[in-house]
């Protein structure tokens, strides 16, 4: 919104901004905030941060040296509408709290790394990125987890007919039009929402769950913007959601037997503006460059690291089961929606020129996705991987319906959290190249992920072995 501290400052005064708050995104992914008053909002919170404890909720420190500062970014600032006083908003960059200098667990500083990383190794000097952004919207979510009482309760008024309006069946949502699809109005207020805040939204529509699964597409940006916009698009969509009375979410699985919800990422590189991945001379498939076929080999041969990275949920691999158009093997194909790895058909000419990779959710931090996605295919460049030889494809076939002879060529995506983060904590110097991620953040991050939730899931009697195993 602002190329200079100083052009914010201004606005501030001009527009009788009330508040200033300072969001900050966690390891885990989700934004933390800080509100200062507009009146007391100076140059030195640009230049030396808001000191917070790193320790509590956020978690980049420990207890015994948990100072740490959130620096507001000028250019990320928005309107926060969802605030009753006039509020401006500003994401922020995690600094050190004495030399202010980029905090190394910081996700965004690591994402700007990751294109540093780009630029220095002389390959491009941008990397373009699009999540699609899929969530469910409930009229109600009821939750109880106690000893001798486990209860989800779930209410969509899209599964239930009125009298006026049929149901829509299971997964037949894709597409549908009002009066089945009764969250019409809820998105376009979204993506108003958006566009007015500079998100340029590409479309949206009713996705494939009958419960109100919902999608909203955006155009290729920077990878930094990219996930700016990302946490700022989550944000809009749960807020806007509580504004009618309802809740969104983007947890990846939330119904048994439905579509999930993915993250799929579209991505290109360019290099003075022009596009890397398209093969001129046509020789190649789907006219794909060779350094796009290297890229897509070092994100298919990083693939199970990169799942304990992009997916860190045990819920993420109840959506990774084949029947739900989610990908189970790290292959590549054009137009394949079970393939790890999607050419669209539609992207021909070399500007479109893209890949799409599948695997990931929303329950990663989107900084640190995008980030991991763009090392894995840069290793994949830098050692001039063969995607023939690595057999990564092409395999224009659904792949569940191969042979098990054929089948058994392709790498699997892991099955479990726990398998996905084993095979992050064996494979992840392609991370460390260039010292974007800091080795000691991947060991905690692993730690965390494994005691925070595969070993908390693990311990819990899930309702459904009541059915499997109560008459033993």
């Amino acid at each position: 919104m602002f190329a200079t501290q100083d052009e914010a400052l201004k606005y501030i005064a001009d527009q009788d901004i009330a508040m200033v708050d300072l969001k900050i995104c966690g390891i885990a992914g989700q934004w933390l905030h800080v509100t200062i008053p507009a009146r007391t909002f100076g140059d030195r919170h640009f230049e030396e941060g808001v000191g917070y404890d790193g320790s509590s909720g956020s978690g980049f420190t420990t207890v015994e040296s948990g100072d740490v500062a959130a620096r507001p970014v000028p250019e990320t600032a928005f309107l926060d509408t969802f605030c009753e006083h006039p509020t401006l908003s500003f994401l922020c960059r995690t600094v050190a709290a004495d030399t202010r200098e980029p905090f190394a667990s910081d996700p965004r500083s690591i994402a700007e790394k990751a294109v540093e990383y780009l630029r220095g190794l002389g390959v491009a000097d941008e990397a373009l990125m699009a999540p699609e952004f899929e969530f469910h919207v409930f009229d109600r979510i009821e939750i109880v987890n106690d000893s001798y009482l486990n209860l989800v309760n779930l209410e969509s008024p899209e599964i239930e007919t009125d009298g006026l309006t049929p149901a829509i069946p299971a997964k037949r949502g894709y597409m549908r039009s009002p009066p089945a699809d009764r969250l019409q109005d809820l998105r376009t207020e979204i993506a108003l929402t958006l566009e007015a805040m500079g998100v340029s939204v590409r479309y949206h529509h009713h996705e494939v769950g009958a419960p109100g699964q919902c999608e909203i597409e955006v155009g290729l940006t920077p990878l930094v913007t990219a996930a700016d916009q990302a946490m700022l698009i989550k944000y809009v969509v749960k807020n806007t959601a509580l504004r009618h009375g309802k809740i969104a979410t983007f947890m990846p699985k939330p119904v048994y037997g439905e579509a999930g919800n993915g993250m799929h990422v579209h991505q290109k590189l360019d290099d003075g503006g022009k596009p890397v991945f398209f093969d001129h001379q046509e020789k190649n498939y789907a006219n794909l460059s060779d350094t796009a076929l290297q890229y897509v080999g070092g994100l298919l041969k990083h693939g199970p690291a990169l799942t304990g990275l992009t997916n860190p949920s045990t819920n993420s691999f109840k959506r990774l089961v084949p029947g739900f158009e989610a990908p189970v093997n790290l292959f590549f194909s054009l137009a394949n929606r079970s393939a790890a790895i999607r050419v669209p058909r539609y992207a021909v000419s070399p500007e479109e020129k893209r890949i799409e990779y599948r695997p990931p959710d929303f329950t990663g931090n989107v900084y640190l996705t995008l980030a991991g996605m763009l090392m894995a295919g840069l290793d994949g460049i830098r050692t001039k991987i063969d995607v023939g030889k690595a057999s990564f494809g092409p395999y224009d076939v659904d792949m569940a319906k191969e042979p098990e002879e054929v089948q058994r060529e392709i790498t699997p995506l892991p099955r479990s959290l726990y398998d996905a983060t084993g095979a992050l904590a064996r494979d992840h110097d392609f991370l460390c190249q260039g010292d974007v991620f800091p080795s000691s953040f991947i060991e905690n991050w692993v730690s965390a992920r494994r005691r925070d939730e595969t070993e908390a899931i693990a311990t819990r009697p899930h309702p459904f072995e009541y059915a499997l195993y109560l008459d033993t």
